[in-house]
């Protein structure tokens, strides 16, 4: 009969026996994880789910979640790598908390998107609005937490109930955010980031008991690497995607960093109200920027770090990369690539290790100075593209496209003539997730509402399944608007 190992981290929820060629080929229990979540199709899924802006509006170069993962990971692995190569403090801290193992960091961070719904985080603010809205659940949809789903129950390897029977190590490094909805407090995110739900608590509970030296709240080592990485990358590859794209106009970037600079005493006295209430102004934008970061990461935000690392942007994204528009040249090409490697190399060496760090931070994180700069690129991305007029249009169309889909597939399924003809995985979901409700509430708990619940949780991780493509298709199907039959729902 198999044997769970001896190390805690390795444990799965049901034990198993590596066959003849794992262990022929040295192959620890942490790498039949990566492994199982590369062969998964909700990872196969991500490359054709939306990172920020389409790949049909601006060519094959822009990231998708998928290559966004990859790259993740890539990031993650050399972190984790480094700090286990190293002999100083640092290290010894590492191991007194659990480790860092690469492959355990590289697992997360492929799987760190997989709870992603079609169209970004607007298909994520639309399900969560919906789910409770329509069915009354009352944690909503989160991405982190529909993450810890999929890999713990909706997704299986070979046996019922236990998702991919991941190690625990792993299955503990995906918990960005180690707290039920609601539970977050001053912790980051707040009370709207969670990574469980509360059907999904006990098991996310015995995978962080592997981990006695974590604090309640905190992130594992490996899960606070993947979790940096993520910005990293976030930070510069979609900043690749918005400069591919022409998005990023070099004169309205300019005069929001020079205004700022110029008219700093008057900015640092006027009111926050003013502030926000004008932000076409230029300048104002990157002040309300750092008196959120006063009041929201006092513990590490400095005046003089801020005023540099807007510097640096400005001398290097501003005046240097955007200033020559990307014309899909070679030259074009080795200029982006030789901006992104620079600044990947120099955030993945400006790391740092902390025994207790603040409770919005992790144990492995960045450096004052390198933690600022990556703040200032996040704020090219919130202010000079997500908040375009013509971005938001376009995705108010999309939310319109998941609310037909669950409203459809709610009447579908109220249907007692028709049923049974729904999608069968729908039908599947829906009664795992009914099944899921009886058991969080305990004896007796039966009855219209829980049917409710369960089967408003199953639409839920359906749409949110799909891929982007698929959700359109299945709009127009569903509405009648398409004779494409065959294709269109293929493999629904």
């Amino acid at each position: 009969m198999p044997q769970q190992p001896d190390d805690p981290r390795q444990t799965r929820r049901l034990p198993e026996t590596l066959d003849e060629f794992q262990r022929a080929e040295g192959h620890p229990q942490f790498r039949v994880d990566v492994e199982r979540i590369r062969f998964s199709p909700y990872y196969s899924r991500l490359s054709a789910v939306t990172q920020v802006i389409s790949q049909a509006g601006a060519g094959l170069a822009v990231h998708n979640r998928l290559t966004h993962s990859i790259k993740v990971a890539a990031v993650a692995r050399a972190i984790a790598t480094h700090l286990s190569t190293r002999t100083d403090e640092a290290n010894r801290i590492v191991g007194e908390l659990g480790g860092a193992h690469p492959v355990v960091v590289q697992a997360a961070a492929a799987a760190h998107d997989l709870g992603h719904p079609p169209f970004g985080h607007l298909g994520e603010q639309t399900l969560d609005r919906l789910a409770r809205s329509r069915f009354g659940l009352a944690e909503g949809f989160e991405g982190n937490a529909q993450t810890y789903r999929i890999l713990t129950r909706l997704d299986e390897h070979d046996r019922p109930g236990v998702g991919l029977n991941l190690t625990a190590a792993v299955r503990a490094a995906v918990l960005k955010y180690p707290w039920l909805r609601g539970e977050g407090g001053p912790r980051r995110g707040g009370g709207s980031k969670f990574s469980f739900y509360a059907i999904d608590e006990p098991d996310a509970r015995q995978a962080l008991s592997a981990y006695p030296a974590i604090a309640a709240g905190q992130q594992t080592v490996e899960c606070s690497i993947m979790d940096l990485s993520d910005d990293i990358a976030y930070s510069l590859h979609d900043l690749d995607d918005f400069y591919r794209a022409g998005l990023l106009n070099p004169a309205t970037l300019s005069a929001e960093f020079r205004s700022w600079r110029r008219n700093l005493a008057q900015l640092r006295a006027a009111e926050y109200s003013t502030l926000a209430s004008d932000t076409r102004t230029p300048g104002h934008s990157l002040e309300l920027v750092w008196r959120r970061m006063q009041v929201k990461d006092s513990w590490i935000a400095d005046p003089d770090a801020f005023s540099e690392a807007v510097a640096k942007v400005s001398s290097e994204v501003i005046d240097g990369l955007v200033a020559e528009p990307f014309d899909g040249s070679l030259a074009s090409e080795r200029a982006l690539a030789r901006f992104t490697t620079a600044w990947i190399a120099r955030l993945q060496s400006s790391i740092e290790v902390h025994r207790h760090p603040d409770i919005r931070s992790g144990h492995v994180s960045l450096n004052r100075q390198a933690w600022h700069e990556v703040t200032v690129l996040k704020f090219l991305h919130e202010r000079f593209i997500l908040e375009r007029p013509d971005l938001a249009v376009y995705q108010r169309g999309q939310a319109s496209v998941l609310e037909r889909l669950v409203d459809g597939f709610t009447a579908w399924l109220d249907d007692p003539r028709d049923a049974r003809r729904a999608p069968r995985r729908l039908i599947d979901l829906v009664d795992l997730a009914t099944d899921d409700h009886r058991r969080l509430g305990g004896s007796g708990a039966d009855g219209p509402g829980v049917e409710m619940l369960g089967r408003g949780r199953g639409i839920i991780d359906y749409v949110a399944s799909l891929t982007d493509a698929q959700a359109i298709s299945l709009d127009a199907l569903l509405a009648g608007r398409t004779e494409r039959l065959w294709d269109a729902g293929q493999g629904l």
